[in-house]
């Protein structure tokens, strides 16, 4: 390389550069390592959410940094080069020494040159990942909201600070996804927002409010398929709970029919009192099936298959007993996920292990895949179920 100048090339002189020709480079006036310029390789679908600004850094200091898009979160690492890269920038007319007069009838002979300014040592990779969600339950699991906070002032902005509470930017801060993923979070844990902060509903004055809406809705005749919002809503607030959370109600047992109307959902509705009949320990299946049957609805049908992922049976003698494993209570990484079944079974028939595994996410891997990498296949016969156990 040439020794430091004041030279007339930059970045320009490489863009018409032919095929086969060379370029003579000179160091930079500012030639260093320049650590703040980083190297990012994109991907062309990230590209444009890039040059938009529609790409955030998500991560505590304690934390590797994540890219994260609207909807995706992408990690980053470092990838080093073997190969020289140089990083040459724009001519910059401070940098540009015009010729003088008298050598004026010779710059139109002179050879371009690139100027670098700095030497790249690798660049940074994206890898799409899935979101890390599991802190988000974490964080609305220190402050649930319960009865004990009826207050309905409370509710219309008049609450004292209190520590464990999250607002939508508290959240963004913390957990290590897109704004699209965190929402999709808060939904499958069934949060809602009060005043300002999202929380979580203790399960047991959820479902002092749904007893209270089936028991409306048998007084009042209403439809388990055609339930008025407004109605719903109204009565249940005239019975004492607040209106934010009579709407909630709805959200998490119901599907919207129209923006006015909704129905109940037989699998939320029955999935919730098997719950509360497994929270004191495992049953006889006799005695479940019959407290079940007795607490569901008129017009719902019980069915086993309903508790899929949510319950697991053993024998033991002749007998047959049933406790709870809920999939929504398993952390989302798989690694952490499959070393928490193999606790509960060292094997697993595949009829069982499917339920728990089914909302796994990993870009990039299948469910077949994630299966070779943490368990173990045996099959006594090519017509057996499969059995799976921890590699």
């Amino acid at each position: 390389m040439e020794e430091q100048q004041p030279v007339s090339g930059g970045a320009e002189a490489l863009l018409h550069l032919s095929p086969g020709s060379s370029i003579s480079l000179a160091y930079h006036p500012l030639f260093g390592p320049h650590d703040d310029l980083i190297f990012l390789d994109l991907d062309e679908k990230i590209l444009p959410d890039v040059l938009h600004g529609r790409v955030v850094l998500r991560g505590q200091p304690d934390e590797d940094a994540v890219l994260c898009t609207t909807s995706k979160t992408y990690s980053i690492k470092f990838v080093g080069t073997s190969n020289s890269v140089f990083l040459v920038p724009p001519n910059q007319s401070e940098y540009h020494q015009p010729p003088q007069e008298s050598d004026s009838h010779n710059h139109h002979d002179q050879k371009a040159v690139a100027s670098v300014i700095k030497l790249v040592p690798g660049n940074m990779e994206l890898v799409e990942v899935a979101p890390r969600l599991d802190k988000l339950k974490s964080l609305l699991s220190e402050n649930p909201y319960t009865c004990d906070e009826l207050e309905v002032e409370n509710l219309d902005g008049h609450r004292e600070s209190r520590t464990g509470l999250y607002n939508w930017n508290d959240l963004v801060d913390h957990i290590q996804a897109s704004d699209e993923e965190i929402r999709s979070g808060l939904k499958a844990l069934s949060a809602v927002e009060i005043n300002g902060h999202w929380r979580l509903v203790d399960e047991s004055y959820m479902r002092n409010i749904l007893r209270m809406l089936l028991h409306n809705l048998v007084l009042n005749d209403w439809s388990l398929n055609a339930l008025n919002e407004v109605d719903v809503v109204n009565i249940l607030e005239s019975d004492g709970f607040p209106r934010v959370l009579a709407k909630h109600c709805l959200q998490v047992f119901g599907e919207r029919v129209n923006d006015y109307v909704w129905k109940l959902d037989d699998k939320r509705v029955c999935v919730e009192f098997a719950r509360e009949i497994l929270g004191g320990g495992k049953k006889k299946l006799e005695s479940f099936m019959d407290e079940w049957t007795q607490k569901i609805p008129d017009g719902m049908q019980p069915s086993f298959d309903l508790l899929e992922g949510e319950v697991l049976t053993e024998r033991v003698g002749v007998e047959t007993w049933i406790h709870a494993f809920s999939v929504s209570s398993l952390p989302s990484t798989p690694a952490e996920r499959f070393s928490i079944l193999f606790q509960e079974r060292k094997k697993w028939d595949w009829k069982d292990l499917e339920p728990y595994i089914r909302d796994l996410s990993v870009p990039g891997l299948s469910s077949e895949a994630l299966l070779l990498k943490y368990t173990r296949r045996t099959q006594p016969t090519p017509d057996a179920e499969p059995v799976f156990s921890a590699r």
